[in-house]
């Protein structure tokens, strides 16, 4: 069994396929977390009622990517400084969110939003909360882009589409 990391990065379709590429990556899930209201669907998130941010639950293997590579990963995949959106997807559910397992992930989760924000020369949005209940979206939503066709190979690089 690996170890878990818990992000949001707007619509998790394209964060779970960026992570699903990544060597050392051994299991992904895309759900709902952040919110007070237990078991919900996507339509109630997508409400707005529910308080869930849309996110990607991954396990990998310390031994070949470390956290702070997983963050790397998640600070380029999208723009941490937009509050509540990203790009045309708008709502509290496609904040930028990471969603910590252990101290040693919060400690690492905040100086790495330091750094970055150094690096943009710009107030991230991003929040750090410890992780909390992590409820699996549909079926339907796992692996969505993979199953449309596009590459989930590790290593890959090919440019990723959105679409739904």
């Amino acid at each position: 069994m690996g170890t878990l990391a818990t992000l949001a990065a707007g619509c998790f379709w394209s964060v779970e396929l960026i992570f699903q590429r990544a060597p050392g990556v051994l299991r992904t899930a895309v759900g709902y977390t952040g919110g007070h209201k237990a078991s919900p669907t996507y339509r109630e998130v997508c409400s707005g009622n529910t308080g869930h941010a849309e996110a990607v639950q991954l396990e990998y293997d310390p031994s070949v990517i470390s956290y702070d590579q997983i963050l790397d990963i998640f600070w380029h995949k999208h723009d941490p400084t937009q509050v509540n959106r990203q790009g045309n997807d708008v709502g509290t559910q496609y904040r930028s969110a990471i969603f910590y397992h252990s101290e040693e992930q919060r400690v690492k989760a905040q100086a790495s939003l330091e750094k970055e924000q150094a690096r943009l020369g710009k107030k991230i949005a991003t929040e750090i909360t410890a992780a909390s209940t992590f409820y699996p979206a549909e079926e339907y939503h796992q692996q969505y882009l993979e199953k449309g066709g596009q590459c989930s190979s590790k290593g890959c690089t090919d440019k990723i589409r959105c679409y739904g």
